[in-house]
């Protein structure tokens, strides 16, 4: 006489059974009642939107999914390839761009986020022809070495210029209540979020410093 013990599956058997359903493509239980919810299984399409900005000086016009990122809009939409993709977590600062006078890590914000904003990338600052006051100092003062952290480093430093004039203080600012000095522990403390892997940061500061009128 058999037990109720010989009627009960084994596990091994269980096992064998869902990876046979799993090969076969047999619905699993989610799915299943998903479906008797009338509820679509399917994920959901990325979301598409149109899009305007002016980026350097020009309108431009995308549909983008609504995920992308502003770096990936410049560089694989634009074609706008000076603006570098680094470490893609906003920790090196290769990505940065001028957004409404004020610079951004453009890896950390979504294109869609910028609808009729005014961008300015490295190509917007200057030719090779005419070249910006920045980008002409950091070539004499060999401030771009390899070269990939250079369009960051020149957007950076413009921008961090233009704060000095508007009067805004950084974390060593000494008088919150008057004009930040145009230091060298000013320009670093300014210039930190910017990662030079070569190492050139005296010449960068040196190259800054001349733009900025004071002698290096």
């Amino acid at each position: 006489m058999q037990s109720h013990r010989d009627h009960e599956p084994r596990r091994r058997d269980l096992l064998i059974a869902g990876a046979a359903s799993a090969a076969l493509g047999v619905p699993s239980l989610a799915h299943a009642q998903a479906a008797s919810a009338g509820r679509s299984t399917m994920p959901d399409q990325p979301s598409v939107s149109d899009l305007s900005m002016v980026v350097n000086g020009e309108m431009r016009k995308l549909r983008l999914d609504v995920r992308t990122t502003l770096l990936d809009a410049l560089r694989e939409h634009l074609h706008l390839t000076g603006t570098k993709k680094g470490c893609d977590h906003g920790q090196c600062g290769a990505c940065t761009v001028i957004v409404e006078g004020r610079r951004i890590n453009s890896c950390l914000t979504l294109a869609v986020m910028h609808q009729g904003d005014s961008i300015t990338t490295i190509e917007g600052l200057g030719t090779p022809e005419k070249l910006h006051p920045m980008q002409a100092a950091f070539v004499k003062h060999d401030g771009y070495q390899c070269g990939y952290c250079t369009p960051g480093q020149i957007c950076s430093a413009v921008a961090a210029l233009d704060e000095i004039k508007a009067g805004i203080p950084s974390h060593v600012t000494a008088d919150l209540t008057a004009q930040p000095e145009l230091t060298a522990m000013e320009l670093r403390e300014r210039m930190s979020g910017n990662i030079c892997r070569c190492a050139a940061y005296p010449n960068i500061i040196d190259a800054i410093s001349e733009v900025a009128g004071r002698k290096a």
